[in-house]
Order: C-alpha cells, then structure tokens, then sequence
C-alpha cells in the first residue's frame, strides 16, 4: 500500500509591495504599487490596501494611476527582493528534504512520511509561518493537499496570512463551487469555451461526460480537465537540477524562407529564453545558434559574452548576428537558441541602467506568472502570429 502525499505550497503575499512596507514605514497600511513607473510600464505587486482600488499585478501602470490616484507607486528594488527570497528558501530547506521552487516567491514543499516529526500539519505550517514571519517580518500563505494542484488551490483561498488544509475526504466539497477558471491549465480562452458549453463550475465539469469534452477538446485536454475537477495530480514535487543549458528550439513543417520570418522565430525564441532564465534565478555568459536546413545541414554558432545575461533583447542580437553572418539562401528547417555558461553569484550590477533592466524584466515576468509565457510579448510578434501558426510550431 503507497503512503499518502502530503505536500504543501508555500507563497509569499503580496511579495515585493511587502518588503517595501517592511524596509519603509511611511509606506505601512498604504496603497503601494510596485513596478515600471513609466507611461508604458506594469504592476509587477501591489499592497493588500491597493487592491481594494481593484489595482492587481500585470495591470498597466497608468490604469493603476487612475484607480488609485492616491497611491503610492514605487519602482522596486529586485536585488533586494532576490536576496529575500534566498533568506525564505534557507528556512523551506529546514522544513522538508524536497523542496520545489515555483517562482522567487513560492515553493512546493514535500512532507509526505513527515508526519511523525510534527505534531500535526496544522502545527507544522503554523511554525513555518511563524519563522518566516520572525525571521524576515513578512506573511506567507500556506495551504497543505495530497497533491501540488490541490496544494496551491489551498494556498490561495484565505489570502492573505491563510492556512487551508484539504484532504482526501474534503476536496470535493471544497473544489466543487469553484470557478472552472481555478483549474490549472484553464486560461480566458478555455474558459470560455467552457462556458460556451454552459460549464462554469469545477462541480460541473467533474459530471460532464468524458466523450463531450473529448468532442471540445480532445482527449488530452479532456483528462487533464476531468483529473483535476476530480483532485486528482500525479506529478512529484521533485528539485530542479541545475541546468547546464537553458533553451528552446523549433521545427518547422515547412520550411521558412524569408528572412523577416526567421527574425521573428529567433525573438519569439530569445523571448522565451530569457523568461527561461530569469524564472531560474540564473545569466549565462555564452549564447549558441543552430539552425538546421531543408537538406539536414546544421550549422552552430556560439560566443561568449563579456557580461553574463538573462536579457531577451542581448539574446535575440547575439543570435540574430549569427544568423545573418551564416548568410543562408536557402529554406531552413529548424532553429533554435541556447545559453550556457551560468553565472549563478546573483550578483546584481549597481548601475542605474542595469537596475532599470532588473526591475523592467521582473514587470514582464510578472505578467508572464499571471497570464503565461504568451500574456506579454513583443510587439513585432503580434503582426504575423496567426500566420506563424499555419508556417510553423509556435514557439
């Protein structure tokens, strides 16, 4: 017989504007926005008192001016919040011997076989809360499930300061009522389809027939939508290994011949790379090409930079100038990008304009956290996307 899971998902609230309160006292019990301050920039955090303005992270800074006025708006300190993160982290690592970062702010930690060392798992949470709390001044939510899904569903329901259990007897009761948009996977667009098929609950979707949904969505998607209204999550809380390389290639169907739409498959590319590292905590000194022809030549560039980066726009020049000093005439088949050579001190440059490219980049990411990697992009990505879809693999 399997012992049963015991995993919890360890968030911090409202984690950036927290800090600031915590480092600033005329900043307490305020509306405070953290993220760019200019005309074109977006929340990356905000406190629990703008909120009740309706301002949320991703939203555009100047909606945020106009629906809190009074607020306080702040560009942040990304250094500061990394070395932060690394102080909570320190504590995760005493409480379980699998710990899972999810982002600089959250984590899955697995208890499963814990149970003899802690009173219960109320008490057990209660005491993390408590250290980090005592430790760095700050207030995490915490939310304990036999699963990572359940997990960090649990996690988000009493935020903030909350502490929700779910177990293996209460999670329909507590799954059920909620929206489908709760399910992870289920994005604006699969909830409208959803919705469409008038299924607006979790409850709902649960006691839908599998072949309707198979008619919708594919089998797939299907059994993915039907395990989770079910509360039910395979996946292990496992440690991310240190990468040696960060990257991401395409292949096309058929081949792609101009040179406008290999430019903007080598963006799209460093633009998920770049998130890629930065998501890792981590820069790396060399950038490498491949690109591979209709006929199967390969070719691979790589250079070593003078400064390591996690940037998508010093990626996307590095790999652009490959590819235009490759001189290609012909139609290629694959592409992709890759960097290595990680810099992992987190040292942080304290000039001006490298502390404006951290906190511009912690923004984006920001929104790629809220809506996934394609809730932000750049915009010469926009203009032919629906065309790259019929050329191509998105990527």
């Amino acid at each position: 017989m399997s012992m049963e899971r015991l995993v919890m998902h360890v968030d911090m609230d409202a984690f950036f504007a927290s800090i600031e309160q915590r480092d600033h006292e005329e900043y307490r019990e305020k509306p405070l926005i953290v993220g760019g301050l200019s005309g074109r920039g977006v929340v990356s955090t905000c406190s629990y008192e703008a909120r009740r303005f309706g301002v949320h992270s991703a939203m555009p800074i100047v909606r945020a001016r106009r629906l809190c006025p009074q607020g306080i708006f702040v560009e942040g300190d990304y250094a500061n919040y990394k070395a932060v993160s690394q102080q909570i982290f320190a504590i995760f690592a005493r409480y379980a011997p699998v710990v899972e970062p999810l982002s600089i702010d959250e984590a899955f930690l697995d208890l499963t076989g814990m149970e003899l060392l802690m009173e219960s798992p109320r008490a057990y949470a209660e005491k993390l809360k408590a250290e980090i709390r005592e430790k760095t001044g700050l207030v995490a939510s915490v939310g304990i499930a036999p699963n990572k899904f359940l997990a960090k569903l649990a996690s988000d329901l009493e935020k903030p300061d909350g502490l929700v259990i779910i177990t293996e007897q209460t999670k329909q009761a507590v799954l059920d009522p909620l929206p489908v948009g709760r399910i992870w996977g289920v994005g604006q667009k699969t909830a409208a389809r959803l919705e469409a098929l008038r299924i607006r609950t979790i409850g709902q979707l649960r006691r839908t027939p599998r072949e309707r949904l198979v008619r919708a969505f594919g089998a797939h998607m299907a059994d993915h939508l039907l395990a989770l209204a079910s509360g039910i999550d395979t996946r292990p809380v496992a440690p991310r290994e240190p990468a040696k390389s960060i990257g991401k290639e395409v292949t096309f169907p058929t081949d792609i011949e101009s040179a406008e739409a290999v430019e903007r498959v080598l963006l799209a590319l460093s633009e998920k790379v770049g998130y890629r590292l930065r998501r890792h905590g981590c820069k790396g000194r060399t950038v490498q090409l491949k690109l591979r022809l209709g006929d199967f030549r390969t070719y691979t560039r790589s250079r070593t930079l003078a400064e390591a980066t996690c940037y998508d726009r010093e990626i996307y020049e590095t790999a652009l100038a490959f590819y235009r000093a490759l001189g290609v005439k012909q139609g290629i088949r694959l592409l992709g990008i890759s960097v290595s050579g990680f810099d992992t001190s987190g040292a942080i440059s304290l000039f001006h304009e490298e502390a404006r490219k951290e906190n511009l980049y912690a923004a984006i990411d920001a929104i790629k956290k809220r809506f996934g990697e394609q809730g932000i992009t750049k915009a010469q990505l926009l203009k032919k996307r629906d065309e790259d879809k019929d050329n191509g693999d998105e990527v």
